[in-house]
């Protein structure tokens, strides 16, 4: 009786396993807070996107914008990337973080559909993205006018997601800002 009970083991380990799995997979990965919150973004010295130059933190202080991260293998990221064009020519700043991606083939995207961007962070290797915990892409950071995460949005940004959360959130950034 003893032996046939050991016979199922194995079964009751994989159920209990199975059930962690099961949970865990009801995570939505929209809903897990960035550890960056209410912190710098984090410095970085990374080539700009077609330009000479690197840039680092020192080039998004100063304006409350967003700071999008994309690529072109990204399929999201070409549904997304309509919406963004609409929200620069507003008058958001949003400056890109082009995540794990080749140089030309950004750069025939941006003139293919646009360029959105203030201007564009190359970061090849993901090292800004795995400072910034980037689970893929595209994904955006609320940047205030010091240049401190306030907010994170993994997924597309639509019409929705601008009016119902970061809108309000960016709008209540800028009312902050000092008069000049």
């Amino acid at each position: 009786m003893r032996s046939r009970l050991k016979l199922f083991i194995p079964l009751v380990l994989f159920a209990i396993l199975a059930l962690f799995l099961f949970r865990g997979l009801g995570l939505d990965p929209k809903e897990m807070p960035s550890a960056l919150i209410d912190q710098p973004l984090p410095e970085f010295s990374l080539p700009e996107l077609g330009g000479a130059s690197n840039l680092s933190r020192a080039d998004v202080i100063g304006q409350v914008g967003l700071l999008n991260v994309w690529a072109t293998w990204c399929v999201a990221c070409r549904v997304e990337h309509p919406y963004l064009l609409e929200l620069a020519g507003q008058g958001v700043p949003i400056f890109g973080l082009n995540y794990k991606d080749d140089d030309r083939g950004a750069s025939e995207w941006l003139v293919e559909l646009g360029n959105p961007y203030e201007f564009n962070i190359v970061d090849r290797e993901g090292t800004l993205g795995l400072d910034l915990g980037v689970y893929g892409a595209p994904e955006t950071y609320l940047l205030d006018a010091q240049g401190v995460i306030r907010f994170r949005h993994v997924g597309i940004v639509d019409q929705n997601v601008w009016a119902t959360i970061l809108q309000p959130l960016y709008q209540s950034l800028q009312a902050e800002m000092p008069v000049q």
